[in-house]
């Protein structure tokens, strides 16, 4: 006979994995109700539900794992941060389980409740649009929760981030002061609030100059296919400097391909410049100048908040702001 199981649970008491888990697992001040309690353990007497043998013999309702759930798992900016995530996490004694959930929120919520399941005491996040149910249910719950990378506009949740307005009008002013004709700024159609926020540096920045923009908007999937379209309608190499920013290092690395393809040298055809590093950068005939994130100091002070939290000493909800930095190499002339 198959085991009973936190989300047979769930299921029969018509509430989230996350919630389950919180009352067999984590009691002392929870905000859920008497009645929605008395009922999932109720159940869980009837169904025989018997918790992890691991999880069983700890002494204390830690499980010392915690839970990264990151948009693109295949970005290098993810899978770095994910190392230095884990490197952290193990000095506290902690286990780290990652998931991807590939910009998608049906899989984000997903992983949230397989997280649950497998009794983390807490979880790093980078949400994704439309995850504000989920993410508002975690913090409903009182789970350990720290977002990273990302944050969402209407839910109130500690996290940590980087400068993305500022550091984006400091892109802009590298570049104004290089006397461009023309600068295109190549980012996402999104609702995601960091990258609007690279965006809306770019656009205040660019409007108190005299320096003609132009904006290549992609979506978040077949991104090669659409620069490629975008680049072609708006990129004149006809002798006028033009500079490119890439909001980001896919961006970046699919119009790069379209500079090859097309024969458009770097930087004497066009300037470039990106946000975030990959080591594909260096695969190219000349090395782009790039925005460089904080990783290991962003990775460290996220363990901490969550630490922190899974420890009962909380330090709010407010989110720590890291400076990125602006690495130069051969890409802008």
């Amino acid at each position: 006979m198959k085991r009973a199981s936190i989300k047979d649970i769930a299921k029969m008491a018509g509430v989230s994995v996350a919630t389950v888990s919180y009352v067999l697992n984590k009691k002392e001040g929870s905000r859920i109700g008497e009645a929605t309690r008395v009922k999932i353990l109720e159940i869980a007497e009837a169904i025989n539900y018997i918790p992890n043998k691991i999880a069983k013999s700890l002494k204390t309702s830690k499980s010392k794992l915690i839970g990264l759930i990151v948009a693109d798992i295949s970005n290098d900016f993810y899978s770095g941060i994910a190392r230095h995530i884990e490197d952290e996490a193990m000095k506290l004694g902690y286990t780290l389980l990652i998931g991807s959930c590939d910009e998608n929120p049906d899989k984000f919520r997903k992983l949230t409740e397989l997280f649950s399941e497998q009794q983390v005491d807490g979880m790093i996040i980078a949400p994704v649009i439309d995850s504000d149910e989920a993410v508002q249910k975690m913090i409903s719950d009182q789970y350990p929760l720290v977002t990273l990378d990302r944050y969402l506009t209407h839910v109130d949740v500690a996290g940590i981030m980087i400068n993305n307005f500022e550091v984006s009008g400091q892109v802009c002013a590298f570049l104004a002061g290089k006397k461009f004709d023309e600068i295109i700024y190549v980012g996402y159609d999104t609702r995601l609030p960091h990258l609007l926020d690279r965006q809306t540096g770019f656009e205040k920045y660019m409007a108190e100059t005299e320096i003609v923009t132009r904006k290549v908007m992609v979506g978040l999937h077949n991104i090669a296919a659409e620069i490629h379209a975008g680049l072609r309608e708006n990129l004149v190499t006809d002798g006028r400097r033009t500079a490119v920013y890439f909001s980001s290092n896919k961006l970046a690395v699919a119009g790069r391909s379209y500079f090859i393809k097309e024969n458009i040298r770097v930087p004497e055809d066009v300037s470039v410049i990106a946000f975030d590093e990959t080591e594909a950068y260096t695969l190219f005939p000349t090395e782009i100048d790039f925005v460089k994130q904080p990783l290991k100091e962003m990775a460290g002070a996220s363990v901490k908040l969550l630490d922190d939290q899974i420890n009962g000493n909380p330090s709010g909800n407010e989110r720590t702001v890291f400076t990125a930095e602006l690495i130069h190499k051969k890409s802008v002339r």
